[in-house]
């Protein structure tokens, strides 16, 4: 058999030692899973996915309301006759938000396409 290490006491009889034993399992056992959880790279990667959301979304909860705020700001320096025709146009965008999706997409293809072309022809 061998010498125990020095930091750790004997037992003195049979059951004592099964106690060793299995505070020795337990504390295994512990350890292992311990390097399991800091191994399992696909649970930290969901994790930090996770806190990575969480931290955009209150960014973006942030950005939209000092966005509200400025445009609140703006419109309050605007004449009448401009800050009718803006809520009409952001109600008029609101209810026809597909058209005007498809029209942006329409743009940003169209304008992709000819910087292709400005490229290709240097």
């Amino acid at each position: 058999m061998t010498q125990p290490p020095h930091d750790e006491p004997t037992a003195a009889g049979p059951e004592e030692l099964r106690e060793q034993v299995e505070q020795t399992r337990q504390k295994l056992g512990e350890t292992v899973n311990a390097l399991a959880a800091k191994t399992d790279v696909k649970a930290g990667a969901k994790e930090k996915a996770a806190d990575v959301k969480r931290q955009a979304g209150a960014k973006a909860e942030e950005l939209k309301t000092k966005a509200a705020d400025a445009a609140s700001q703006v419109q309050d320096k605007l004449p009448e006759p401009v800050r009718e025709k803006a809520v009409q146009g952001a109600r008029g965008a609101r209810e026809n938000r597909t058209a005007l999706l498809v029209a942006v997409g329409i743009a940003m293809l169209w304008l992709a396409r000819r910087r292709g072309k400005g490229w290709n022809e240097r």
